[in-house]
């Protein structure tokens, strides 16, 4: 991926950049990480990519833009442009129960105790909407959380959007017959929510989910390398991901040649099923840059991506029962329609802008944009889980330390 720019043209220090590789060099030559990218962008224009290490050690194959990993959560908010594309269209509001496209979820009950072999259960208060699901404050859970009963159960029943062998349809609907962990709209979870919004965008829409992605918008962002299985063609750009073993030394933990991802999966997930490369994640980062359009090719009016970028939470996410995810805080940090919202940086005691935008992958991929400074970073690795080394964090004060205007 070229660099367009001078960096010095777009009020960044080429100097101050330079820590960005030294760091990233680092974290190669000591083992940590065994390949990764990072790009930055501003005014639309790139003005920092670099990578180094490999993308498969055993093949020694160099990380590069073009490069594909397994993005996981970073699905999440195209998903989410997915969602808001369909209300734009007005076939729904934002405070409809999901219940009406997806009667499954007509009739909720919400754990409130109990213990393994019987919980205790009650009557959702309210329904599902349509925002909670993209808010992540639905009650949904995931099962590796495993923090809760209801987190067992979801293991219990297979509700894995990553591993299952059914459609989408019919492990939605397995789902719909877990408790909620919490009320609706009482309490931040993350969750398998997105990947019912995926569902949602199939009956909506009438097309297949993978079908509505590449139509409506992979294909039209030029994002030809994204989608949810790697074809045969473009194996040999596919990367390998990795995890620490007991001694702190990477080991593999899938393969490059034998991975899930190279193959068309039974259900397309809208949680965290993409597989994309640097190059095509800085394109959607434009299109929210841009308020909705790239290239001439416009997806969301710019009030709707105004909403989107907007925290609908009535605080920060530790205020909603959530006082850590991952490696960060999340005080000070609110919560849209796909994506965390910074609101308060001395809060999140990290250097950032309020009304920025983020969101990672489990394997070490992040991003945020930020529309105060024109502002995007694309951050790709392939080391899970994404908490194994503070990588979102350190390049934050690192790229904003470049800028100098």
């Amino acid at each position: 991926m070229p660099v367009e720019t001078d960096p010095r043209a777009v009020g960044l220090c080429p100097d101050r950049l330079e820590r960005v590789d030294a760091w990233m060099r680092g974290y190669v030559e000591t083992g940590r990480l065994a390949g990764l990218s990072v790009a930055v962008m501003r005014g639309g224009k790139t003005a920092f990519f670099r990578a180094h290490g490999h993308a498969d050690l055993a093949r020694q194959k160099p990380f590069a833009a073009d490069t594909i990993t397994r993005i996981y959560s970073m699905t999440k908010p195209l998903t989410s442009l997915a969602v808001l594309m369909l209300y734009e269209e007005g076939r729904f509001q934002l405070d409809d129960p999901v219940a009406r496209f997806l009667p499954e979820f007509a009739e909720m009950r919400v754990m409130v105790g109990g213990n393994r072999a019987k919980l205790e259960t009650v009557p959702a208060l309210r329904p599902i909407t349509i925002r909670d699901l993209l808010t992540h404050t639905s009650g949904l859970t995931y099962g590796f959380m495993e923090a809760t009963l209801v987190d067992a159960l979801y293991r219990a029943n297979e509700i894995d959007f990553q591993t299952s062998k059914l459609s989408l349809g019919d492990l939605v609907g397995r789902l719909a017959q877990q408790p909620l962990l919490a009320q609706p709209g009482t309490e931040w979870n993350y969750s398998v929510a997105t990947d019912v919004l995926g569902h949602l965008v199939a009956v909506v829409s009438g097309l297949d989910f993978a079908a509505f992605m590449r139509e409506r918008i992979l294909h039209p962002l030029a994002m030809l390398d994204t989608d949810f299985s790697v074809p045969e063609e473009k194996r040999p750009r596919f990367a390998a991901n990795y995890i620490f073993d007991r001694e702190g030394k990477l080991k593999l933990y899938d393969d490059s040649t034998d991975s899930k991802f190279l193959r068309v999966p039974p259900l397309a997930s809208g949680g965290g099923g993409l597989v994309s490369t640097t190059h095509d994640y800085l394109r959607f980062c434009r299109l929210i840059l841009n308020r909705g359009v790239l290239d001439g090719v416009r997806l969301l009016g710019r009030k709707t991506v105004d909403l989107m970028l907007t925290n609908h939470l009535p605080g920060d996410l530790a205020a909603m029962g959530q006082p850590r995810f991952a490696e960060s805080s999340y005080a000070g940090i609110g919560f849209g329609l796909g994506f965390s919202v910074m609101l308060d940086p001395a809060a999140a005691q990290i250097v950032g802008t309020p009304g920025e935008v983020a969101w990672g992958g489990v394997a070490s991929t992040s991003f945020w944009i930020d529309p105060a400074e024109d502002m995007a970073v694309v951050l790709q690795a392939q080391l899970v889980p994404s908490s194994a080394l503070p990588l979102r964090r350190e390049l934050r004060v690192l790229t904003y330390a470049a800028l100098v205007d």
